[in-house]
């Protein structure tokens, strides 16, 4: 979407980011955290996402982060909301094509952890894709066999590490696990995630795992606790869960991104 990537060239004037950041649920303010930001609405971007899911403002927000030149997108598409597991290609590929070389991707996730309670902040070490779906299905060059054995920069995640050690946040490290979703797992399915090897469950950030390693992007991720898996708590799931839990860590986390940059300045 070079098309896109000149109109935010454009909009950003002289700022030259190499780091994106995607905002999950709860980390929608640190975009307040900015210095000069400049907003652009993705409506104004040819190939953006159109989501419809409270909590996820639909704009892209450039400007400096502890110094450092970033552009956060407020709001991503989950497979859940049309059935495309490739709906934030476009949008990574106009990342792509504007320079950027390193993407950092957040969420909201469920804990299948009781010592991972809510509030909690996991950086992901590696993921599994359960849902069974791919963003790469249809694409036509040999480009579409990605290795995904070290999807999740290893330096990068050393460096988050540091970066949490460094303000006095618990990073937790784990494996998430991926459904479509809308529905919420059943205390079954959370079972199994346990037995699988999976910490966190989750509706999202796997698709855009894979297409930014199909672009060549350096990959972080971490995910924000918003509650204990079903059946963990005897109590039922929801989406209010998720919007009132999501701001505490994701104010701890915010706290691991700025440190991160400021270092990588």
């Amino acid at each position: 979407m070079r098309y896109a990537a000149e109109i935010l060239n454009e909009k950003l004037g002289g700022l030259k980011p190499k780091v994106a950041i995607v905002l999950g649920s709860g980390l929608g303010g640190l975009v307040d955290a900015l210095e000069g930001a400049v907003s652009v609405p993705y409506e104004a971007l040819p190939g953006f996402p159109r989501g419809g899911v409270s909590g996820h403002a639909g704009r892209l927000v450039g400007g400096k982060l502890s110094g450092t030149p970033v552009l956060m997108l407020a709001g991503r598409v989950h497979y859940y909301e049309k059935g495309d597991a490739d709906a934030m290609r476009p949008a990574l590929e106009a990342l792509k094509a504007l320079g950027i070389t390193t993407l950092i991707l957040t969420n909201a996730a469920g804990s299948v952890r009781e010592d991972m309670p809510p509030g909690s902040v996991m950086r992901i070490s590696d993921h599994i894709n359960y849902s069974g779906l791919n963003p790469l299905i249809g694409e036509e060059s040999d480009a579409r066999f990605v290795g995904m054995t070290s999807a999740y920069d290893a330096e990068l995640g050393a460096a988050m590490q540091a970066a949490a050690e460094s303000v006095g946040v618990t990073l937790h490290e784990g494996v998430y696990m991926w459904f479509s979703g809308p529905s919420f797992e059943t205390p079954a399915e959370i079972r199994m995630a346990r037995i699988l090897g999976a910490d966190a469950v989750g509706m999202s950030t796997v698709p855009e795992v894979i297409l930014a390693r199909f672009l060549g992007l350096k990959v972080a991720a971490a995910s924000v606790i918003t509650n204990l898996g079903a059946g963990m708590t005897g109590g039922e799931l929801s989406h209010q869960e998720t919007k009132d839990m999501a701001p505490i860590g994701g104010e701890r986390l915010g706290r691991v991104l700025s440190e991160l940059l400021r270092k990588e300045n």
